[in-house]
């Protein structure tokens, strides 16, 4: 709801007179979009997440522990690098589908078919996928139980890139495209599908 809402909201507020939204406006939207969410809600869910997974704990005892080891501020760990990790995934990812649906819908003449936007929505998950899987590859360090080796966000991008090299940035991206990629499709989808039958009441157009 945040994701598309505010994406939504900024795009509506960056259209030309025309109505017109260029590649860089549609990718400013989603990266707005996607910051906003990253700081209301998926940093600190993926902060718990990750601590959780490495510590063996569940979600709440996991919550607790970081609040006693580290303060409420724990939870907080790697913000910089979630809301980059977000903010491009979602920039990248709504840049991609609304070009695909101006093409496919030739520019709104044809609706969107269910099928269409499950492919579109594919599609746009394995292009942001590849494009961001870096951030996301420093979030997960910055969020880990052995962030403290790590001075800042750019501290662990030059760590990794000295001691791993540029490989390292894409480690478990094909796990991770295989989530994404049928997620997003059925996502945006389902977001069309709705879109469209609101569409017809009165009361949301």
């Amino acid at each position: 709801g945040i994701r598309f809402g505010l994406n939504a909201v900024i795009k509506d507020n960056l259209r030309d007179k025309d109505g017109k939204l260029t590649l860089g406006k549609n990718f400013v939207a989603g990266l707005g979009a996607g910051v906003s969410e990253a700081l209301i809600i998926v940093a600190p869910v993926e902060t718990v997440k990750t601590k959780c997974i490495e510590l063996n704990k569940s979600f709440l005892s996991g919550m607790k522990y970081i609040i006693q080891t580290e303060g409420v501020s724990g939870i907080y760990k790697g913000v910089t690098a979630t809301a980059l990790k977000q903010g491009s995934n979602m920039g990248l990812r709504f840049m991609w589908f609304n070009k695909y649906k101006e093409i496919i819908t030739k520019d709104g003449e044809k609706k969107m078919t269910p099928l269409m936007g499950l492919f579109g929505g594919m599609s746009a998950g394995c292009f942001s996928t590849l494009g961001n899987n870096p951030f996301d590859v420093i979030k997960t360090r910055l969020q880990g139980t052995n962030a403290s080796k790590y001075a800042s966000t750019y501290d662990c991008f030059q760590q990794i890139l000295r001691n791993e090299g540029v490989s390292a940035f894409y480690v478990g991206v094909v796990p991770r495209m295989g989530r994404v990629v049928p997620g997003q499709g059925i996502i945006f989808m389902s977001f069309e599908t709705i879109q469209q039958t609101l569409e017809q009441f009165q009361f949301f157009q």
